[in-house]
């Protein structure tokens, strides 16, 4: 199976992925953070990403662009919410969910993912972009 990195700064989100993909077969490692998981990247690049977008220390638009520049083939996943507002800072005027993961497209992400997914949502773009040769890598 794949060796996936997870980075997302929600505890409970971050876990979540893990363990359904743990249980699928694959081996991950976490990060809370973009700055964390281009260091993990930088120290063994993984097969996938999965990145959050909205995140305190370095957003995954900063990790999407640095793994795609250092590491092309990896294939890159990214999942966004539109980041956590409380009622009392909620903005309509702020950027939507779809405005950032068509953003991370943009960025070269393979893949996008909207906040909340479910396990079979999860696994089924998990599937398809490992299923999918980036730059002549055979699978």
């Amino acid at each position: 199976m794949a060796d996936i990195l997870v980075i997302d700064d929600e505890p409970d989100v971050r876990d979540s992925i893990e363990t359904v993909l743990q249980r699928s077969g694959h081996s991950v490692r976490t990060a809370a953070n973009a700055l964390d998981g281009i260091a993990l990247c930088r120290a063994n690049a993984p097969d996938l990403m999965i990145t959050d977008i909205v995140m305190p220390k370095g957003h995954g638009f900063e990790a999407i662009t640095q793994v795609r520049a250092d590491f092309p083939a990896v294939r890159i996943i990214a999942i966004s919410g539109g980041g956590n507002f409380q009622a009392a800072q909620y903005q309509p005027e702020a950027v939507t969910t779809s405005a950032y993961l068509a953003a991370a497209g943009r960025f070269g992400a393979d893949a996008v993912l909207p906040k909340p997914f479910d396990r079979e949502e999860l696994l089924a773009v998990v599937e398809r972009v490992l299923g999918t040769p980036r730059h002549g890598r055979p699978n």
